[in-house]
């Protein structure tokens, strides 16, 4: 619904911008510039999606050889102590337990679309726990915001539209968009926990989130103290180094559990090919809007108007051209993605700006569009304090973005 409502409006404003144009400025080039953009945007959206079809056919197989191969269960047994903390309500053991952390591991991975199934189960197994029905419960609430707040440790779908864009690293963004992802999830977690009264001094989860928040502070020092050609070398290996460690240990997990790990993988890869071709459609509606909005120059108004704001606050505005990417981020998932591909190809996917709009996509998630499906699917109407958690977590990680990206790329 909320997305309706967004495509409309960008319609509708685009309207009224380019007749005022027309009108009040003689400036008769606004509308062939508008038709020319809806097919140079549905172009866009479908040469991407088909692009996505092969890594996230690779990306989901190679999951379901790890899921075969024990992986996700050896991760939930690791976790079991974190999530009996964060998750109280929920009895020991419980098969909940897998569900919850097979969608996390799909979000860290990057692969949202295919989060979103696991996710819908978990929130069945939730709900048979939930003893008010139409009222969120607190495990529900904690579950909904550590997906809000985006955790990522390999942002797959991001580096394939750099790739896709023409970009000469597209996995340079992979350590910042850890980064910004991480304090974006702790600001959930603290947030959740304050209302539930989950005590954060616990031992083991104080050894988690200080363990956690060290390892961040380091990264973090050792990047300050790097030149910026530096940065870039270590920040793409070790995300490359990291994404082929990942597809040999799921595969050799498969060997030792004598899984038939080609079968596993083709029909893995037949869920990613039937994930992209899902998300078509959805792409070119709202890349076609924004294309609409941006060639009317009502995108231009907006972005000149807040970088005129920003600069009278004396801050550098450069990052302002990249905001629309994060203020859409809760609302759409598609529409952020949107203008993050847009945002690269207007300034180029290596230009500061296009860095900037990758980070904002990773950093957080889609709040009002995960708290709408999962909730929605269970009939939840009472979703109590999920929507502040999950917004503070945002904007969390807005602000963590920003100052990321000025460290790696300013």
């Amino acid at each position: 619904m909320v997305l309706n409502y967004i495509w409309i409006a960008f319609f509708l404003i685009a309207f009224v911008v380019a007749a005022i144009r027309l009108v009040f400025l003689g400036d008769t080039g606004v509308f062939p510039a508008i038709i020319n953009s809806t097919f140079d945007s549905a172009k866009t959206a479908f040469d991407i999606s088909l692009g996505l079809t092969g890594v996230l056919s690779l990306w989901l197989g190679i999951m379901k050889i790890g899921e075969l191969g024990g992986v996700i269960n050896m991760f939930s047994r690791v976790l079991s102590p974190l999530f009996s903390k964060l998750f109280p309500d929920i009895p020991k053991g419980h098969p909940v337990t897998g569900s919850i952390f097979m969608n996390l591991a799909a979000n860290m991975l990057g692969l949202d679309n295919a989060a979103t199934p696991l996710g819908l189960k978990a929130m069945e197994g939730l709900q048979e726990l939930n003893t008010k029905k139409d009222t969120a419960s607190n495990p529900m609430i904690m579950f909904l915001v550590l997906n809000t707040s985006g955790l990522t440790i390999i942002p797959i779908s991001i580096m394939v539209y750099r790739a896709q864009l023409g970009a000469a690293q597209p996995t340079d963004v992979f350590v910042p968009i850890l980064l910004a992802t991480f304090f974006s999830t702790l600001a959930g977690i603290i947030a959740v926990s304050v209302y539930q009264k989950i005590n954060l001094l616990n031992r083991t989860i104080m050894l988690f989130l200080g363990g956690a928040s060290l390892f961040i502070a380091g990264i973090i020092y050792f990047f300050t103290t790097l030149s910026r050609e530096m940065i870039d070398i270590y920040s793409t290996t070790t995300a490359n180094v990291f994404l082929f460690m990942i597809i040999i240990g799921f595969i050799l997990a498969g060997v030792r559990k004598k899984v038939n790990v080609y079968d596993a993988f083709v029909d893995g890869a037949k869920e990613g090919f039937n994930t992209a071709v899902r998300i078509i459609p959805y792409l070119v509606a709202i890349l076609v809007a924004i294309g609409v909005f941006r060639a009317s120059g009502s995108m231009d108004y907006i972005i000149n108007g807040v970088a005129t704001v920003v600069g009278w606050c004396g801050i550098d505005s450069e990052f302002v051209a990249a905001l629309p990417t994060a203020i859409m981020k809760p609302l759409s998932g598609s529409g952020a993605r949107g203008l993050m591909v847009d945002a690269m190809r207007t300034y180029g996917a290596d230009s500061f700006v296009g860095r900037m709009a990758c980070i904002f996509q990773g950093s957080t998630d889609t709040t009002f569009y995960i708290l709408a499906v999962y909730f929605g699917s269970i009939g939840v109407s009472k979703t109590r304090h999920a929507v502040p958690c999950g917004l503070l977590a945002d904007l969390a990680g807005i602000i963590s973005a920003i100052f990321i990206c000025y460290l790696f790329f300013g």
